[in-house]
């Protein structure tokens, strides 16, 4: 079963996902990742790297930020950047909370952040695999394959989230991105 699963694992295209919305394609590096130190973002209208609640970014140009910064492992600026974000309890804005936190080492506050989410909007798939991935780390397979199944339930098993969950689950594996 393990070899079968690594087998549809390495044919699925969706390993290419990165942090985000379940785009299947890592974030092209724009100038925020490539010129802008710090908690900047590059910002086309002033054409040069501001501070993101200086930017003329809208929402979902902070989302492209940070899943760029994220991407590039600038995880404290990302969380910057997700400072700078109108509504801190949208179920997005924690996830990106949840996965920098935990890519940052602080776990406990990664899963409250996901949890949170969860409690938002329960077809989070997202924050349902980052959280499940985060109790494959931490040993908890069983609640993981839980928040697997719920993926399943909803519509998500071969999304990008429920194959990154199955991988952290059964190989062991998660993503840095």
């Amino acid at each position: 079963m393990r070899i079968a699963l690594i087998a549809l694992m390495a044919m699925t295209p969706s390993f290419a996902f990165a942090v985000g919305g379940g785009t299947s394609t890592a974030p092209k590096p724009t100038k925020t990742s490539k010129d802008c130190k710090g908690v900047r973002v590059w910002d086309d209208a002033k054409q040069r790297c501001v501070r993101p609640k200086q930017s003329s970014l809208d929402t979902q140009g902070l989302y492209e930020a940070v899943r760029e910064l994220a991407y590039a492992g600038r995880y404290r600026d990302a969380q910057g950047v997700l400072s700078a974000m109108p509504d801190q309890e949208d179920d997005r804005v924690l996830t990106y909370w949840g996965f920098t936190e935990r890519k940052l080492g602080n776990v406990d506050a990664a899963m409250m952040f996901y949890t949170t989410a969860l409690e938002k909007n329960p077809d989070n798939l997202l924050a349902r695999s980052y959280l499940g991935q985060g109790l494959a780390v931490s040993g908890d397979i069983e609640a993981a394959k839980g928040q697997l199944a719920e993926i399943k339930a909803r519509g998500g098993a071969y999304s990008w989230a429920g194959t990154s969950l199955r991988k952290a689950i059964y190989v062991g594996e998660t993503f840095n991105y």
